[in-house]
């Protein structure tokens, strides 16, 4: 055994990605469908830590990887987070989580007089019942001890399992159950035009009397298919390509304007085609459909954009993002050229900017320094809850220029995952000969501290949304997601609520309470630590 930990101490770099891999292994045990995941390489750390003391990389390559999860965070998550602070319903959100989070927060800092925990051990605990590895860096920076990746390490287990047993037990206790929607799938008809009070008009004032949800992507007349334009005219028997997320609006839009006929469209490839790319060139990623400008003589209209596995209608302010998968009609011949346009590589799904990305994570650190004033606290810099602040922004900018800050979703989970799992690994192995020497001390009092920190951030949080705030349950479970922050917890909560509002919610509250409980645990650490 001595040798082995002569091997893990002068090779750190072999000890962090052992550490990793067996972490991850563990990881992916579920026990009556719950997995701690990327939380178990913080045990594994521990653990090794602690059987070879010398054995940690240095912190800087932990706060390197947290720096690569933060940012991901937030230009996935920007336009989301941004349009929750801007809506009723996102407000109420976000204000249910804070109490939630405050709440928790005050009942870590209550552990000191109450019990004699020290204060980094107390921060740490609230970090880990809430699963924020930000809110633990935070602590590490400020008060410089490894009592908080103690407090962290102990309470992490509940902050993981806790929530997915209490969303199980709110479920039954409400009796709420959910059926699975429908699949966002785009369905088409085609739609021959009767109704006499539409024939006459151009297409604009035609689209201007339908819903804004039901598309017009081609028109049949005389045998021969075109694209609509600003300058033409309805004619009785022309045939509408008409698209839509509902087959009954498609048969109401039926009823309106004429009657459904067989698919003669899609049959015919004389005059438009229908062809599907791969959206990867900077002209048109990170920019709104309404703003693409096809060059002259290009025949092209957009049908649909597909992101992951949705399909989503071609409105003018949707904005497309590398690996979306675009359909489109064209011109008989110009498929190339629309390849060309597009990019259609299905490497640009994995593709990033790293000028991008040494940008944006630049600013975020120079916006990190600067020291702001707080009445009764003195100047406190941001940190890293500065970088997630600018990366939330450019998230909502998309792009600047030539500069496209948003990444494709299968390059931004890699990045940000591995950056985790990094910071976990890190802070794990140089906190092993701390743990071990607290936990045998204090025994299974911390446990039963970071059971009562989570109980008052779940319950709060729910009592919030459910009863003052009067939120829909799944949007409910989709706050508490966020507000607990673990993806474990939010893939549960979309087996219970099998909408997209746990996922919206979860979008909306992530960020703004990471960033909350980093400030909440600086604020407290100078206050406190005074």
């Amino acid at each position: 055994m001595d040798a082995v930990r002569t091997l893990l101490e002068s090779q750190p770099l072999l000890t962090l990605f052992l550490t990793v891999a067996v972490g991850y292994v563990i990881g992916e045990c579920s026990i009556k469908g719950v997995a701690l995941g990327s939380g178990a390489v913080l045990f594994v750390g521990l653990a090794i830590g602690g059987f070879a003391p010398r054995s940690a990389p240095p912190a800087l390559l932990g706060t390197l990887g947290l720096l690569l999860f933060l940012y991901g965070i937030g230009v996935q998550y920007g336009a989301q987070f941004f349009a929750g602070l801007s809506s009723t319903d996102g407000l109420k959100a976000n204000a249910a989580a804070v109490l939630g989070v405050l709440g928790s927060g005050f009942v870590s800092l209550a552990l000191g007089p109450l019990f004699g925990v020290k204060l980094d051990q107390a921060l740490g605990l609230f970090a880990g019942a809430g699963t924020s590895t930000a809110s633990l860096q935070a602590v590490l920076a400020v008060l410089k001890g490894e009592g908080a990746a103690v407090g962290y390490s102990v309470a992490y287990p509940f902050g993981v399992a806790g929530p997915i047993l209490f969303l199980y037990l709110l479920s039954v206790a409400l009796a709420r159950r959910i059926d699975t929607p429908p699949a966002h799938l785009i369905e088409t008809a085609e739609i021959a035009l009767r109704n006499q009070a539409f024939v006459g008009l151009t297409f604009p004032e035609l689209k201007a009397r339908l819903p804004a949800s039901l598309g017009i992507v081609a028109v049949r007349r005389a045998h021969h298919n075109q694209l609509p334009d600003d300058d033409l005219v309805m004619q009785t028997d022309d045939v509408l390509l008409a698209t839509a997320m509902d087959r009954d609006e498609l048969r109401k839009a039926a009823e309106l304007l004429g009657e459904l006929q067989p698919g003669r469209m899609m049959r015919s490839r004389e005059d438009l085609d229908y062809l599907r790319v791969f959206a990867s060139s900077r002209v048109v990623v990170g920019r709104p459909l309404g703003d693409i400008r096809f060059p002259d003589g290009m025949v092209c209209t957009i049908a649909h954009v597909r992101r992951g596995d949705a399909d989503m209608l071609p409105t003018p302010g949707l904005i497309l993002e590398f690996g979306d998968r675009v359909g489109l009609l064209i011109g008989s011949g110009q498929r190339d050229a629309v390849r060309r346009l597009f990019g259609d590589s299905i490497k640009g799904t994995a593709e990033l900017s790293y000028i991008s990305i040494g940008v944006g994570a630049a600013l975020g650190l120079l916006a990190g320094l600067i020291p702001l004033p707080i009445p009764g606290v003195g100047k406190l810099s941001l940190g890293l809850a500065a970088l997630l602040l600018v990366a939330l922004y450019l998230g909502k900018m998309r792009r600047l220029g030539s500069l496209v800050w948003t990444m494709p979703l299968s390059a931004n989970l890699v990045l940000r995952n591995f950056g985790l799992t990094v910071f976990l690994a890190q802070v794990g192995l140089s906190s092993g000969p701390k743990f071990f020497a607290t936990i045998g001390l204090t025994g299974a009092a911390f446990l039963l501290y970071g059971a009562a920190i989570l109980i008052a951030l779940v319950c709060i949080t729910a009592a919030c949304c459910l009863w003052i705030f009067r939120l829909p349950f799944d949007a409910t479970v989709g706050v508490i997601s966020g507000a607990t922050g673990n993806p474990a917890i939010l893939a549960f909560a979309n087996r219970i609520a099998p909408t997209d509002r746990p996922d919206v919610g979860y979008a909306m509250i992530f960020p703004s309470m990471t960033i909350v409980k980093i400030l909440f645990v600086e604020i407290a650490a100078v206050i406190v630590g005074r």
